[in-house]
């Protein structure tokens, strides 16, 4: 009688025996070429969901290859732990965020061994420890000794009841969640780090492979614009400035401006405004500081605006224009001013209209007879009402402006990106503190390498405005210069936590190194990543930020690779009833009830088998209890014994195991092409065919015992990446040596694989006719014949002369008649 299969006891059993036996622990001096596979490390929020699981164990499949294909695999798992969610939800609470966070480490690391993964724990990361975060804060002295942080101001959200700095989440419908008064923007001294001086490199992507659609979103986001720049005369009483420069990359339609618009933040804004319209104007920049960029650039927010009473002179025609402020105009981009030319853009049509500005045609469509336009025309034209260049196309006129703005000292040619420098300032506590000391003599000072890390005080008191606890604690603020040892201050913000996840690639390489970040020969051995998964949520923010630290560290001398991750591989959503996972809708999945139920391998078999791996599908029981039926279905399979049986004759059981050697060679081709691919469900419905297969010939006893035993140590070594345990044990079961995981890969021969019939498709005058079972060894000759004699084809042939013959190989014989 087989023995029951027992999921839960036989996987804890061979998850203590991987652990003992340090399986799955790596190391450099292993003479297999090297493979780093690597997950998106999670954020301590408390419990895995079923979600993570979906990103995870596919990964974990795909890593279990590698290592079967005879690959060294470092395939690492740590923990992304600093952030505003933990020291909320601590808060709550009544606990240290300390506490909190590392509760939900140990319950995380728990349910992630519960998956089975080869996650070598011994590098394990965790970002909250000090001899983590210490080198986070190396790599920021480094960023500042090379230029690339530096201090600046910068806006944030301002609670006046409060007085304090709110996060974006913090503020709702433009009030503090806490005690609801409107929330302002202010501006505050803040670390940035330089990214900007990377944004071309960035957009290139040169020798990886990653999805066209992620290249495509951090291009977008780095926003490269070729386009000129154009001075405005400014000639007002009082004020310093003599113009104010425009970036424009329709310098065409300089003609066309009827009005120009600033960021109500623009400096210039207090100065130009006319003492009748101060209130409406101080009314309208107060109100547009309660909103955030998104807010501003939404477009399904009606634009509107203020005239400051002040103009300008558009140099090319002489003419006087009206400036405006709006709050569609951000003064982080470009110059913060806009020329509005509303003839020839939507936003600026929109704005005319409603304030009954001018709208002056200066590129005229197709036919255009001087009628007034029912909407901005945007498409290249004729160039008219612009002086000397009337006639010209519009493409050439581009030029031409250019060049007359530059002979005349009003313009230049400029480049602009969309790109701002990364503000990594955050005022809270729970997070790496900036190393950096403010000394009333020396000025700024960095904090000395040998002082690192600058610890987080454990006795920091938390109040219930979310202010950081740190600007409170004098045993953190009040310190000595390193310069002049006399007293001084901390810097009392700590770093964005995307900081600590741009270098985790690296630590994990050599993660107990005490006298740098990472081991500079480790990191050569195993950088760059050869395979990075994770959410395309995280593309122009994680991803981003993770390429130019490689870049910056690069020039810096520290690493010799451009590029951090070499593949990239974007995993969809799983989902529950129609509706992304969320606690707030009660529809979360939990991994352990089913890992308690029915096993590891059924959860992480069901996961790859639901849906295509990149498009995410619907959790379902049902599908799940399939699954589960099918490794029972294997379980029976191997050891429910085999017997041939004597009544086959010598002629059928040769055909049986001429079939049964093509299936399997069939199947290794097919699995491993799909898990190369990483089109796992594809790869799952091959297996599953297989063990149809098997239990059909199990069934009529046809082949030899050798035969059997050659297919069923096939099947478990094609099932061991999925369901490693099962396989483990049915490998050890059916008399072999531990373990499986040691094993090679199976390898297929092309010849042996190849079908015996194929399907012939004839077609006259391209239209299917007939079907017709042929040997793959058929020649055109004969495939040309078999569709001549096909009764189906003749009935098309019938009074018809075939004038030429097209034939496909392998697939399709096409008779053009007429």
């Amino acid at each position: 009688m087989v023995a029951k299969y027992n999921p839960g006891e036989m996987e804890k059993k061979w998850q203590q025996k991987w652990a003992e036996d340090r399986l799955y622990e790596v190391n450099e001096a292993d003479l297999r070429p090297k493979w780093y596979a690597l997950t998106m490390f999670p954020y301590t929020s408390g419990d895995l969901h079923i979600g993570h699981w979906y990103a995870m164990a596919p990964a974990d499949v795909h890593a279990r290859f590698k290592r079967l294909q005879g690959y060294n695999v470092l395939h690492p798992m740590g923990f992304d732990t600093f952030g505003l969610p933990a020291e909320n939800a601590a808060i709550s609470r009544g606990i240290h965020p300390f506490t909190w966070t590392m509760q939900n480490v140990d319950n995380m690391r728990r349910q992630l061994k519960s998956m089975g993964a080869i996650y070598d724990w011994s590098r394990e990361v965790i970002t909250c420890l000090p001899e983590y975060y210490k080198w986070t804060q190396w790599f920021f002295l480094k960023l500042y000794e090379n230029g690339l942080a530096y201090r600046g101001k910068a806006p944030v959200n301002w609670c006046p009841l409060c007085q304090t700095v709110l996060a974006n989440e913090q503020v709702v419908d433009g009030f503090c969640e806490r005690c609801g008064a409107p929330v302002t923007r202010r501006d505050l001294e803040q670390w940035f780090l330089r990214i900007t001086k990377y944004a071309d490199e960035l957009m290139q992507h040169n020798g990886i492979d990653w999805p066209e659609r992620i290249k495509t979103m951090q291009r977008n986001w780095v926003g490269k614009s070729l386009g000129t720049e154009i001075s405005f005369a400014l000639d007002r009483p009082g004020v310093d400035e003599r113009e104010i420069r425009v970036f424009t990359t329709r310098p065409d339609t300089t003609f066309g401006v009827t009005f120009m618009v600033l960021a109500p933040e623009h400096s210039l804004v207090a100065k130009l405004t006319s003492p009748d319209m101060k209130a409406e104007v101080g009314e309208y920049v107060a109100r547009s500081q309660r909103l955030t960029e998104v807010e501003r650039l939404s477009t399904e927010r009606e634009k509107d605006g203020v005239f400051t009473g002040a103009y300008v002179i558009n140099r090319l025609n002489g003419e006087s224009v009206p400036i405006w402020i709006a709050d569609y105009v951000l003064l982080s981009y470009g110059t913060g001013a806009v020329m509005a030319v509303p003839a020839h853009d939507e936003r600026d049509f929109a704005f005319a209209k409603k304030y009954n500005l001018p709208i002056r045609v200066v590129i005229a469509p197709p036919g255009w007879q001087g009628e007034e336009l029912e909407a901005a025309y945007t498409e290249p034209g004729t160039m008219v009402n612009s002086g000397q260049f009337n006639g010209l196309p519009s493409e050439e006129g581009i030029n031409a402006i250019t060049g007359f703005l530059e002979e005349r000292g009003w313009g230049r040619r400029t480049t602009i990106y969309r790109l701002r420098d990364w503000l990594i300032s955050r005022q809270r506590y729970w997070g790496a503190p900036i190393p950096m000391i403010y000394c009333p003599n020396c000025g700024v000072v960095p904090v000395l390498e040998e002082d690192l890390p600058v610890l987080l005080p454990e006795d920091a008191e938390f109040r219930p405005t979310g202010e950081s606890p740190l600007k409170y604690h004098q045993g953190f603020v009040n310190t000595t210069c390193p310069r002049c040892s006399g007293p001084a201050e901390r810097e009392t913000d700590t770093m964005d936590t995307f900081m600590c996840s741009s270098w985790y690639f690296l630590r994990y390489v050599s993660p107990n190194c005490n006298t740098a970040p990472f081991d500079a020969d480790q990191v050569e051995y195993w950088l760059p990543v050869d395979l990075y998964t994770g959410g395309a949520e995280h593309a122009v923010m994680h991803l981003l930020y993770a390429r130019f630290f490689i870049k910056a560290l690069r020039d810096m001398g520290l690493v010799d690779f451009d590029e951090p991750f070499t593949r990239l591989f974007n995993q969809g959503v799983i989902i529950a009833q129609k509706q992304k996972m969320s606690k707030s809708r009660g529809n979360v999945i939990t991994p352990d009830e089913y890992v308690s139920e029915l096993g590891a391998d059924a959860v992480r078999a069901y996961l790859m088998f639901v849906a295509p791996w990149e498009h995410g599908g619907e959790w379902d029981d049902s599908g799940i209890s399939g699954v589960s039926r099918w490794l029972n279905r294997v379980w029976n399979l191997v050891l429910g014994g085999y017997s041939c049986s004597g009544e086959v004759s010598p002629a059928v059981q040769q055909k049986v195991e001429r079939e049964l050697s093509r299936i399997r060679h069939q199947s290794i081709r097919k699995v491993t092409d799909d898990l190369e691919r990483l089109r796992f469900n594809t790869m799952i419905a091959a297996l599953m065919e297989f063990t149809n297969h098997l239990d059909k010939v199990k069934q009529a006893g046809a082949v030899d015992y050798l035969h059997w035993t050659e297919n069923v140590d096939t099947l478990l070594l094609l099932l061991t990446p999925t369901a490693p345990h099962m396989a483990e044990e049915l490998w050890q079961r059916t008399g072999h040596s531990y373990s499986i995981h040691n094993q090679g890969w199976p390898q297929w021969d092309e010849e042996m694989a190849k079908d015996e019939e194929i399907t012939l498709v004839v077609q006259v005058n391209g239209k299917l006719r007939d079907r017709i079972m042929v040997p793959t060894s058929i020649s055109e000759a004969q495939a040309r014949q078999l569709a001549l004699e096909s009764q189906r084809v003749k009935a098309h042939l019938e009074g018809k002369e075939i004038i030429n013959t097209i034939y496909v190989p392998g697939r399709l014989v096409n008779l053009v008649v007429r």
